[in-house]
């Protein structure tokens, strides 16, 4: 197969860049900057891991996203000016301000805020128009119903409302299994679309009591797969929901569910799909992350394409794959609803004769907004707009998450756990969503919700001995840099407040973590006991909701003071993957 990339903001680059304008200005014609020629006879469109933002928001990339051993220096392990290099991205361009975190602040107050549900609308409506009558699918790689406040309060119906006006085809999930069965479930009879997951079966206990399945037989919870006629071709969407589901979230959301990858029950679909149901093209729907869909593709043959998720990463070109069937093009589509996949096919019977594929940044200042999309936003929203769009405090420096290490957004959670609980030390879950606040922006409700907005956001304060901190630390890290994709689960580092450390990725389980010191100077006895507040547990806890914690500490006007960096990373110098 032939890849090529066009420039995908050629016309805004030539117009926004100019220094006589402060801001991204409309062009005349808001699509203009998003003309796709025209290829092949089948439009697939991807979005993944929008975690409810309906609004357009700032989202600062990864400064830091190491790839260790045979993944350094390998998509999706690139950031900062290695990321432009290995992409053909201008510095300076609204590409290089979309997928990197290069001038972050500068470049977001230039072209804007990315992404929102009804500037989606728009692009996705024009898409999809382009490609003709049944020639076209929306797929949603799951983390659509989770990461607001809005969708906490309403268990995620606000976003099947918005999914089904979008019109999404076919969807899988993650953060969805965190509302419970009960809850899933009445969304999803209320989503237009289909739900698809190959590998969530019952129990075997679940399974003799009769708990409802797709297939009693193979004891498969929800549909695997769908077929869907487009462009006069058959094309097979295999779901792949989140592996770890019950590992990574409380065990009682999925009671009745076993997770996995599923490599054997993925390959005998694979081989009926190709060969009873005779279809031209078979897609994989992933929600499992970038290095575990490379790893899966090489292991797998038959599925032509991955339209990858979870992990947060955007990645402009697909990453062929060799196994042994062929080649697998491995995607992955960012976060937050900044960009959109666009794979074009060349169908023929039985086979991709080719593709295009481009993935489209979604400049809100460029894309007129839908108006019945942002009727529905505004009506969803409206019994909690004044609420959420309270400012409670204005921030001095850039608010953060995403990155391998602490970003500021978790080091802010971290001092407001230690002043409401006061503890030593701190916690807070290495989670990938969350938005951007920039420097003397207003922090509001909204943005404290989408750094915390979950199903167990409970706090907690307890004693763990300096062993049990470094053990968690261990764990977490091994979970990050396990030279395996398949004990990868796709979070980044546990955040720390009132502790410092090194970490050494390259090196193996239980030896990463050294160096561990209090805030003071005062290294962390392992037989030591210390008070440690966190969030997030996989255990019961029965805390306060630590958005009600943050946003107290925020209207104690803390939102500034001494940041230490809380971890030297040795050996990673000239490793890609780390913008120094």
């Amino acid at each position: 197969m032939t890849l090529r990339r066009r420039d995908l903001l050629k016309a805004a680059g030539a117009t926004c860049l100019s220094s006589a304008l402060p801001r991204m200005s409309r062009a005349a014609d808001d699509h203009a900057v998003y003309e796709l020629a025209g290829f092949g006879n089948a439009r697939i469109l991807h979005m993944t891991d929008t975690h409810a933002q309906l609004l357009p928001v700032y989202f600062r990339e990864p400064g830091v996203n190491l790839g260790i051993g045979a993944m350094r220096g390998q998509p999706p392990h690139l950031v900062g000016h290695a990321f432009l290099d290995r992409f053909g991205i201008k510095p300076g361009s609204a590409d290089a301000y979309a997928f990197t975190c290069l001038d972050f602040e500068k470049s977001a107050a230039h072209f804007g805020r990315l992404g929102g549900f009804a500037h989606l609308k728009t692009l996705i409506d024009r898409l999809r128009g382009e490609a003709g009558p049944n020639n076209s699918l929306l797929l949603d790689g799951g983390d659509l119903w989770q990461g607001s406040g809005l969708a906490n309060v309403m268990h995620g119906a606000d976003m099947v409302d918005a999914a089904n006006l979008l019109g999404i085809d076919a969807m899988t999930g993650h953060w969805e299994f965190t509302y419970g069965e009960k809850t899933l479930r009445d969304n999803l009879a209320r989503f237009k679309g289909e739900f698809l997951a190959q590998n969530v079966f019952l129990t075997e206990e679940a399974a003799f009591n009769d708990a409802p399945a797709f297939d009693a037989a193979s004891k498969r919870v929800f549909k695997p797969a769908t077929i869907r006629e487009v462009g006069g071709h058959r094309i097979a969407v295999i779901g792949q929901a989140f592996p770890y589901v019950p590992i990574a979230h409380p065990r009682r959301f999925t009671p009745d569910w076993t997770f996995g990858i599923r490599e054997e029950e993925l390959q005998k679909l694979v081989r009926s799909l190709r060969g009873a149901d005779r279809v031209d093209a078979v897609v994989l729907l992933s929600h499992s992350g970038m290095d575990v869909d490379l790893k899966l593709a090489s292991r797998v043959s038959g599925i032509d394409v991955i339209l990858g998720g979870h992990t947060h990463d955007a990645v402009p070109q697909p990453v062929p794959v060799g196994n042994a069937g062929g080649t697998t093009l491995v995607t992955n589509a960012g976060s937050n609803g900044k960009f959109l996949g666009v794979l074009d096919l060349d169908l023929a019977k039985g086979k991709v004769r080719d593709i295009r594929y481009r993935l489209l940044p979604v400049f809100s200042e460029l894309i007129r907004a839908d108006p019945a999309m942002e009727a529905l936003i505004e009506k969803v929203r409206a019994p909690h707009a004044a609420a959420y769009a309270e400012k409670i405090a204005t921030t001095d420096r850039l608010l953060y998450r995403r990155g391998n290490f602490n970003g500021t957004m978790d080091s802010l959670i971290c001092d407001a756990l230690r002043a409401a609980f006061d503890a030593e030390i701190a916690l807070s879950p290495g989670f990938r969503w969350g938005t951007s606040v920039l420097p003397g922006q207003g922090v509001t409700m909204d943005d404290v919700l989408a750094a915390t907005a979950c199903t167990y956001p409970e706090t907690y304060v307890q004693t763990m001995t300096g062993r049990q901190i470094k053990d968690i630390l261990e764990d977490v890290c091994d979970n990050l840099f396990n030279p395996d994709p398949y004990y990868q689960q796709g979070g980044d580092m546990v955040r720390v407040g009132g502790l410092r450390y090194a970490c050494t990725p390259a090196q193996s389980a239980g030896h990463r973590i050294s160096e561990l010191k209090l805030d003071d100077g005062r290294s962390l006895e392992a037989g030591k006991s210390y008070k440690v507040a966190g969030w997030a547990s996989v255990n019961r806890q029965d805390g306060a909701p630590v958005w009600d914690v943050f946003a107290g500490h925020l209207r104690n006007g803390m939102t500034s003071g001494v940041r230490r960096d809380s971890v030297t990373l040795i050996g990673v110098d000239g490793n890609p993957g780390w913008a120094g």
